[in-house]
């Protein structure tokens, strides 16, 4: 069975470079690892969703998702605030 979202990275070190690949069937999962590949700033090579590759609007829907996750939990590591009190004052997803 075909999981439902596939995201394939790689990861850079030194001079090698290695994909690997991470599924689940959980979209929200699937935004949080995006998230935290950004965090890490690890390449992301493709999104799938049932084999297929995402382009256009959903694949920068995930992207988008994940980016306001990232940046929500800066600003309350930063700010030393709750996840409520940064969505109220700057919008962020958490």
């Amino acid at each position: 069975m075909i999981p439902k979202y596939t995201v394939e990275f790689t990861t850079q070190l030194r001079k090698h470079s290695q994909t690997s690949h991470y599924s689940t069937d959980d979209p929200v999962a699937c935004e949080e690892f995006v998230s935290e590949l950004l965090e890490r700033g690890f390449g992301i090579r493709a999104i799938r969703h049932e084999g297929l590759d995402l382009q256009g609007h959903q694949f920068d829907r995930i992207l988008k998702v994940a980016a306001g996750m990232l940046a929500s939990r800066r600003v309350c590591a930063s700010l030393g605030i709750k996840p409520e009190e940064e969505r109220h004052r700057f919008g962020f997803a958490a």
